[in-house]
């Protein structure tokens, strides 16, 4: 009896002291998608720590408001796409606020007034509009820079490029294949004090502001937090200090990233632990992947040369609809469009590993239906006039001897594998190929990083390479 008093007293005693509410708080985080390569509102410093405006403001918000946020750097478009598939709960990642996204979407009031900006290499005489007539201009993805460029680009006459991230469109600038770029303002500001050798001919136009944002009629009380705690840190001061820590003041420039070693090996040295990182994402991936890869192929191969036509046509269309679809629209359905039918979360790995068992393991399944097919006929009527059942006669004789053959095809799928996993960074899986592109959106050594990361899988493919060679080796002899 004193034992049951002793446990209903404590129980009353945390209730009061933590009240349903905080408990509540306390266990309330929410899911905040951002762009991976965006400063100076997201990007990763040299410790691959995400930092960046966006990601201060809605940390010290989260703080004012009593909750907490996890933050998921999958890119802009894979954010929104995962938020209107329920995956995430909203997405801060410089979202300009535009007529047709409020359609979509519920945002919050303005944190962040900007424009739009184009930026020319530093040597170029073009200074309007009307000189970009039959030219190239690039663009990013997703962005409102984009969407003003195509607006007017019937009416200048010129060509809109389109990348996926900041990076790569500046470099096509820089290289001379387009002659201008669309930007926001203090996202091109920012890389050219940072050393991009770009230069902004033009005053910014089509001003607007950037909003948090959630699903149209989800997240409410989101939305409301977001609101108070922003005005709450413009009152006190915060978010000053976060502009001005990023952009500087009028009084004081832009503050710049301290100096690195940009050379292969400084960079190498700064970034090892965030390319291992990624390596080891990338090898687990695959591992993982190859091996439920390779049990669905087996067993999809193997109703392939059943005497079933049934069987046979299951085999036949499960191989033709993988092989069929692009690697990268399988992801994307796997990992935003089931969720956005079903209601349930798919995490981003496990949604990397489903696509790659069905597109790998539909190869295999191939191979495997072709090895055992390679094997002489003769084999399998000679067991079965032994007396051997179909069943026992294909596991002691045919698949042995298709097993041979099927070995150095096994292995050159999973160098096909590893390779792949870098098409899954559009989920925001933070792969080899993902993490280049965060290293690279903070130094813009976009040459030397992408050279260190072919040089990573040149050494991993030739690794497994030998492997194969060794292998088919001891198989034949």
């Amino acid at each position: 009896m004193k034992k049951k008093l002793l446990l209903i007293f404590s129980m009353l005693f945390f209730w009061t002291i933590l009240g349903p509410t905080n408990l509540v708080q306390a266990q309330k985080v929410y899911q905040i998608g951002t762009d991976v390569t965006y400063p100076p509102f997201e990007f990763a410093n040299k410790n691959n720590q995400y930092v960046g405006i966006d990601i201060d403001i809605i940390k010290a918000i989260a703080k004012e408001e009593g909750f907490k946020v996890q933050i998921k750097s999958v890119g802009f478009n894979a954010a929104v796409q995962s938020m209107e598939a329920g995956q995430l709960d909203g997405v801060i990642a410089g979202m300009t606020m535009t007529p047709e996204r409020k359609v979509k979407f519920d945002f919050s009031q303005p944190y962040f007034d900007t424009g739009i900006i184009m930026a020319v290499g530093k040597k170029s005489n073009i200074k309007s509009f009307a000189q970009l007539h039959g030219q190239k201009v690039a663009v990013k993805t997703g962005t409102a820079g984009a969407n003003y460029a195509n607006s007017i680009k019937n009416k200048y006459g010129f060509k809109t490029v389109t990348f996926d991230d900041s990076n790569n469109m500046y470099q096509d600038v820089i290289t001379g294949n387009s002659v201008a770029c669309f930007e926001d303002q203090p996202v091109m500001q920012y890389a050219i004090k940072q050393g991009t050798p770009l230069k902004i001919p033009i005053k910014p136009i089509n001003k607007n502001s950037y909003g948090f944002a959630v699903c149209k009629g989800h997240n409410q009380e989101l939305i409301a937090k977001f609101n108070k705690g922003l005005n709450k840190i413009k009152a006190n001061g915060t978010y000053d200090k976060i502009k001005a820590k990023y952009l500087g003041t009028k009084n004081h420039a832009t503050p710049k990233q301290p100096t690195e070693d940009r050379s292969v090996w400084g960079l190498l040295k700064q970034n090892k632990d965030a390319l291992l990182g990624g390596l080891g994402e990338t090898i687990w991936l695959a591992i993982a992947a190859i091996f439920f890869a390779t049990i669905f192929g087996i067993i999809v191969g193997l109703l392939g040369v059943l005497p079933n036509k049934f069987s046979n046509g299951i085999s036949t269309t499960i191989i033709y609809i993988f092989r069929g679809l692009p690697l990268l629209v399988l992801a994307l359905f796997i990992y935003t469009g089931i969720p956005s039918l079903t209601g349930q979360k798919i995490p981003a790995f496990v949604a990397g590993i489903i696509t790659l068992t069905f597109n790998e393991g539909a190869y295999i399944a191939a191979f495997v239906k072709g090895g055992i097919e390679a094997v002489d006929p003769g084999q399998m009527e000679a067991a079965r006039s032994l007396g051997l059942p179909f069943s026992k006669a294909m596991r002691r004789v045919i698949l042995p001897q298709g097993i041979k053959i099927m070995i150095p095809s096994f292995i050159n799928q999973f160098i096909i594998t590893l390779k792949d996993t870098s098409i899954l960074s559009v989920i925001g899986i933070l792969e080899l190929t993902q993490t280049g592109k965060i290293i690279i959106a903070r130094n813009l050594e976009g040459f030397k990083v992408w050279a260190i990361i072919a040089i990573i899988y040149l050494i991993i493919i030739t690794l497994l390479t030998w492997l194969s060679n060794w292998v088919q080796r001891r198989t034949q002899s």
